[in-house]
């Protein structure tokens, strides 16, 4: 059998680049699409996927721009012709007080968070509902289940990720698309550069990445539906 497509967004550090090497290490030959804006560190993801077996292809992309999408969509089925697993991985956190944020504040996480997961996620979840399968993981967080004082941008894109993927899961479910929302507490990574919190109190990204993989490999008659993971002790 061919192995799976697996397209992940956001793929060039932190969580979205540990996501691939699990997915390359485990499963021999597995096809990788890996997406982002950073070409030099999406190029050494690659590197490292390929050393590790999987055939790798790297597109350029702003996920959350709707004719960038359009135009990587195109390029990713004309390589390999179909996804079989999608990872919306792509986000930004950026620390924002209700009372003093802009409407541009707003929007920049907005379109990094929640734009791109719908741009992405419509582009690729018609063939694998034509198809009859297909996997969708949408990245959440803690922020997207209980908000916080200077959370207000961050909270609302990614409560209304956990909103969009209640949808996703109740309209696709009978088409034998899975859809899984995972909801990551703080786990090491760039997004946390610069704000002064202990990364020992937090996730390391290869916990959270090998979460996607275990959740993937279960048999089509089950579903993870929703998926919260905790740095040990901590409630952030």
């Amino acid at each position: 059998m061919a192995k799976p497509v697996v397209l992940i967004t956001g793929a060039s550090q932190g969580i979205g680049a540990s996501i691939a090497k699990v997915f390359a290490k485990e499963i021999s030959g597995v096809r990788l699409a890996l997406v982002a804006r950073n070409e030099k560190n999406l190029t050494k993801t690659a590197t490292a996927c390929a050393k590790l077996g999987a055939k790798v292809e790297t597109f350029l992309c702003d996920v959350s721009d709707e004719s960038a999408v359009s135009e990587m969509t195109a390029a990713v089925l004309k390589r390999f012709k179909q996804v079989d697993v999608l990872i919306n991985n792509a986000g930004k956190f950026e620390p924002t007080d209700f009372l003093t944020m802009k409407v541009t504040d707003l929007d920049r996480l907005w379109n990094v968070n929640l734009r791109s997961l719908f741009l992405v996620s419509q582009a690729f979840a018609r063939g694998m509902a034509e198809r009859g399968s297909g996997h969708i993981f949408n990245m959440s967080s803690i922020a997207g289940q209980q908000a916080y004082p200077g959370g207000a941008g961050y909270c609302a894109a990614k409560f209304g990720v956990t909103g969009l993927s209640k949808v996703m899961r109740a309209e696709l479910m009978a088409k034998g698309v899975r859809v899984t929302t995972v909801y990551p507490g703080a786990t090491v990574s760039p997004s946390w550069k610069g704000s002064g919190m202990d990364t020992k109190l937090m996730m390391p990204t290869k916990d959270v990445a090998r979460a996607f993989y275990d959740i993937y490999r279960l048999s089509q008659n089950t579903v993870v539906e929703e998926i919260v993971l905790r740095p040990q002790g901590g409630d952030f």
